[in-house]
């Protein structure tokens, strides 16, 4: 195994953290993966945003990732829910009350991260969207991410990927 082989160090309902969890990218790949996770807990369980950053924060993983990222986000999102939801409507081509969960929830946070995290380049941003679908969410909602997020970049502050 060489020196860039990515090890499993840790599994949470799905998720996998690496070895090479020490680089920014994977910091913030690994923060998305969990941000993915509360933000459906949040959705099914209707936990606080202090209670979600606690039992969060317990979690192996949480070491891993970029904790500032996370909480930033995180505030982001359900500060903004009811807005954002507002959002995707506009650019779905379905009503927000038939989107499952997961694809709800990588929705937000593409959106939050298009709308508060100008740092982040719009293609990064719809590149991890897409991938968080795909791997969390159900048979071919990434498309459906792809699209809502496109669109949403075109409008949020003329950003395009």
């Amino acid at each position: 195994m060489g020196p860039d082989a990515a090890i499993p160090v840790g599994r949470s309902q799905g998720l996998i953290m690496r070895n090479d969890a020490d680089t920014s990218v994977h910091r913030r790949r690994g923060a998305r993966e969990l941000l993915v996770m509360a933000l459906y807990q949040w959705q099914l369980a209707g936990h606080s945003e202090a209670d979600l950053c606690e039992q969060f924060a317990a979690m192996p993983e949480y070491s891993s990732v970029d904790r500032d990222y996370f909480r930033e986000v995180l505030a982001l999102v359900l500060r903004d829910a009811e807005s954002l939801d507002r959002e995707i409507a506009r650019h779905a081509d379905r009503n927000i009350d038939h989107t499952d969960a997961v694809s709800r929830a990588v929705l937000l946070l593409g959106l939050a991260e298009l709308r508060g995290r100008r740092d982040v380049p719009t293609r990064v941003i719809i590149n991890e969207s897409v991938e968080l679908a795909k791997q969390y969410g159900p048979v071919d909602c990434y498309r459906f991410v792809n699209a809502v997020l496109d669109r949403a970049a075109k409008q949020v502050h003329g950003r395009s990927a």
